[in-house]
């Protein structure tokens, strides 16, 4: 592509050098330029690109993106040197028209919020598969282009392999795309450029504040998402949440909304629940789905909204909703035969543990003991440890605090932490077992016919980090091999 089409995308302070020359590839990361390429310098939270420019040029970069004027040379060189307000943008905007717009050639919707973004994102996708639509998905768990699976690396992938799925999914034939779309990679400006069609909320609580610094700045960057949408998107939030409304004013797509108590374009009220499904009254249709939990219902209720808003029938979409399961690690059950039910969530806010624990608590039998096994990432928010052992114990008979993934962290500091959210007497009924396998195993011996063990945090993930070293590790693994 030639560097005059691809500034289309982008309004440059200044532009030092030729553009009518070919660009071969596009890149952030400075080790994998080489000859005709365009180098992109963001300036990152560890390393900042600008640093790696001459190492670019020298080997033999066509053009370089830059945000510091230090960098640009006196007079120009065979290398053009395009100067920006702020790179991240930038690299979004190129990389959306290097591979050719592909949102605009989706129905691409994304969500936002602080729980229950996997789920949804992955349900919309399962759904509209079902109905017999072609779509992708971006997710934590896993990315998908149709049916091929593609690993995730982060809940939202960097601006050029964000956009280069998109452009997968195009080629494949996909109508719709759903993602997740992270704090960090609005923050990032990694969605810039991307054309959506709906956006979701789902709800804000305590995350990210070691990167965010403050709740207000978590809150704002989430509110971006729908600050940019167009005059025909659709947006829908969750009334419930006391941030739901803050995120849609100032929108100028259409807001729907969904809420459990009060009056929404969406509602529903659970019947019945049990540990294999709930029935539910949906906008006055009744139906029965195979999850659990009243954040499930907010969950569904926002999946349905969007299906509707999408334009599919209502009753499709019901019958639909009917046979979606559980995305992997998220409220999974596994039933022990000493009748005894471990349950795997990928819970890792206080937020979520609390919701998680309430579900149990109202579904388990009167007699029967929750034994919770919980622990807390490192190089993350400190201060949600002592809030997680606090709602953890107040809700469980027995609490199990343990490793999760600890990271560069040694982790008894992350125990430490979390112990001084308990009581001297709380601590005493408290077990601390740092190995998260053993902490598992002790729990299984500990539960008895009828009881629930809550396995929180990972959910999903197949790893641990300890001291820097992944390794492998998966509480339903842990689980089958106890039974």
């Amino acid at each position: 592509m030639l560097l005059n089409d691809l500034l289309r995308a982008i309004e440059p302070i200044e532009v030092l050098g030729r553009t009518d020359k070919e660009i071969n590839s596009l890149h952030f990361d400075s080790r994998q330029i080489g000859p005709g390429d365009l180098f992109v310098a963001q300036v990152g939270t560890a390393v900042d690109g600008h640093a790696f420019i001459h190492s670019c040029v020298a080997n033999g970069c066509a053009a370089v993106v830059l945000s510091d004027r230090r960098f640009m040379p006196k007079k120009e060189e065979n290398t053009t040197y395009i100067l920006v307000d702020n790179t991240d943008k930038a690299l979004g905007l190129l990389a959306s028209k290097w591979f050719g717009e592909p949102s605009k050639n989706l129905k691409l919707v994304g969500v936002t919020g602080t729980n229950g973004k996997t789920t949804i994102a992955t349900l919309l996708y399962k759904l509209v598969r079902a109905l017999g639509h072609k779509a992708g998905l971006l997710s934590t768990v896993v990315n998908y282009v149709e049916n091929e699976a593609i690993p995730a690396t982060h809940t939202t992938p960097d601006a050029i392999e964000l956009n280069g799925l998109l452009r997968k999914m195009v080629d494949a034939g996909c109508e719709y795309a759903f993602m997740e779309v992270s704090s960090h990679a609005i923050a990032q400006e990694r969605v810039a450029g991307l054309d959506y069609d709906g956006a979701l909320f789902t709800n804000l609580t305590r995350d990210h504040i070691d990167y965010h610094k403050t709740f207000d700045n978590y809150r704002d960057t989430k509110k971006r998402l729908f600050d940019g949408l167009k005059n025909s998107a659709f947006a829908i939030t969750n009334k419930d949440d006391k941030n739901g409304l803050v995120m849609t004013q100032n929108c100028r797509a259409n807001v729907h909304t969904y809420s459990t108590r009060s009056l929404a374009d969406y509602k529903a009220q659970i019947l019945e629940e049990g540990f294999d499904g709930m029935l539910l009254n949906i906008n006055g249709k009744e139906v029965f789905v195979p999850l659990v939990g009243r954040f499930n219902v907010s969950n569904l209720l926002c999946i349905y909204g969007a299906a509707v808003c999408l334009g599919f029938d209502e009753m499709e979409v019901l019958r639909v909703l009917s046979t979606l399961t559980p995305v992997n690690g998220r409220f999974e059950t596994i039933h022990s035969d000493k009748g005894w039910t471990a349950i795997v969530d990928y819970a890792h806010t206080p937020d979520a543990v609390d919701n998680v624990i309430q579900t149990i608590r109202e579904i388990k039998r009167e007699g029967t003991k929750l034994i919770t096994v919980v622990g807390c990432g490192g190089n993350r928010d400190k201060g949600k440890r002592p809030m997680m052992a606090q709602i953890a114990k107040r809700g469980s008979e027995q609490l199990i605090l343990t490793s999760d993934n600890p990271r560069d962290e040694e982790p008894q500091d992350i125990l430490n932490d979390m112990k001084a959210g308990l009581t001297e007497e709380e601590l005493r009924s408290t077990l601390v077992i740092e190995d998260r396998a053993t902490a598992i195993q002790t729990a299984c011996t500990l539960a008895q016919n009828g009881d629930v063990i809550l396995i929180a945090g990972k959910g999903h993930e197949d790893y641990q980090i300890i001291r820097g070293v992944k390794h492998h590790f998966d509480d339903h693994e842990e689980v089958k091999k106890y039974i």
